[in-house]
């Protein structure tokens, strides 16, 4: 490790802000791997660029190698995340790096991989390849929030999401959309983004919810459909239920009645045995290790007041999405309450917090 502190010129800030914003439009969508991007400059020209391909491969910086058609000796590349040293499924990006020419490499942060973590530094230097780190380190360091929960805690990133009326209403059976049409565009974005949605069974029976992304050419990007239901008391006539055998879905429960075991299973549904606590409710810590072992990265929760409030509770939202509409909702028949706003403000208390407007809806982001 170098004892200096690396000095960087601001084409370097301007060419680094570029790989950030390319790794920030593959997060989510590279499955066990961290969305790494990556540019190549030589001549203060970008000769190329590269992103983490869709479910982690290939790497950006072999990406960005392969896009480029020009000869790259005396050029410069730029990436995010330290790049990889070791043989996987694919060669290290480091012998790439080096069979290519490039000059220079400036990487934000290291890996925190022991199979990748500082030795990058080493290889490249032996080879005489000039490389600096800690460019907008605190920024990326935010870009890999996600894959530091994966890697150190063996859990997916939890990200929350509910809407309330200005009267603090969650449900009315008067009316179903709470938001504006912008708000639930940012509610599909966070579904593209994720890849697994958790509901209860209660808020299935109750919204009848589809849980799929509606962005026009991103409905591919759907999340896994998870729902946590103890006695498997789905509605078959769910939009949920009719699509799984197409949809991938999987329920946590706690039932032994064969007879709907056997007509879940013939949906094609993924059947999860679980215990429950002594107040007849679920190990949420067991059900999100379980999720993160069937390859789920990042998970999102779009439940009512009672799972939200467990959630809360229990500290397991990396990030939380709370949108207020102006407009007040009818308790004629039947409603539901947001209890946990007073917890959600108190845990969050010494968190940084985004607040912004869609139309005349307020959307303020939580973060850990």
């Amino acid at each position: 490790m170098s004892t200096k502190k690396d000095k960087f010129s601001t084409q370097d800030i301007k060419f680094m802000r570029l790989a950030i914003k390319l790794a920030r439009a593959r997060k989510g969508l590279t499955g066990d791997n961290p969305s790494v991007g990556c540019v190549i400059v030589k001549k203060s020209q970008i000769l190329s660029i590269g992103q983490t391909g869709l479910n982690g491969r290939p790497h950006a910086e072999t990406n960005a190698i392969n896009n480029s058609f020009q000869n790259l000796s005396g050029s410069k590349m730029y990436i995010t995340l330290e790049p990889c040293t070791h043989y996987g499924q694919t060669p290290p990006c480091t012998n790439s790096i080096i069979e290519s020419g490039i000059d220079e490499v400036i990487y934000s942060i290291n890996d925190i991989d022991n199979k990748v973590k500082g030795k990058s530094f080493k290889i490249l230097t032996k080879k005489n390849i000039k490389v600096k780190r800690g460019l907008l380190k605190n920024e990326v360091k935010k870009l890999y929030n996600s894959y530091l929960v994966n890697r150190l805690n063996k859990m997916p990133y939890i990200t929350g999401k509910i809407a309330v009326s200005k009267n603090n209403l969650i449900y009315s059976e008067n009316k179903k959309r709470i938001t504006n049409k912008f708000s639930e565009k940012l509610t599909h974005f966070l579904r593209y983004k994720n890849d697994g949605i958790l509901i209860t069974g209660k808020t299935l029976n109750t919204d009848n919810p589809r849980l799929t992304c509606r962005l026009k050419g991103y409905e591919k990007f759907s999340p896994k459909k998870i729902i946590l239901d103890k006695e498997l008391s789905i509605n078959p006539k769910s939009y949920i239920f009719k699509n799984a055998k197409t949809e991938p879905t999987i329920i946590f429960h706690n039932s032994k009645n064969k007879n709907k075991l056997r007509i879940l299973k013939k949906q094609k549904i993924h059947l999860i045995r679980s215990d429950l606590k002594r107040k007849n409710s679920f190990y949420l810590k067991d059900i999100l290790e379980k999720i993160y072992s069937l390859g789920i990265r990042s998970l999102l929760i779009e439940g009512g007041d009672k799972i939200t409030n467990s959630f809360i509770k229990n500290n397991l939202f990396n990030e939380f999405y709370l949108f207020k509409s102006p407009n007040k909702l009818s308790k004629k028949k039947k409603y539901s309450n947001f209890t946990s706003l007073k917890l959600l403000n108190k845990k969050y208390d010494k968190t940084p917090k985004i607040r912004f407007r869609l139309l005349n809806d307020i959307i303020t982001i939580y973060e850990k």
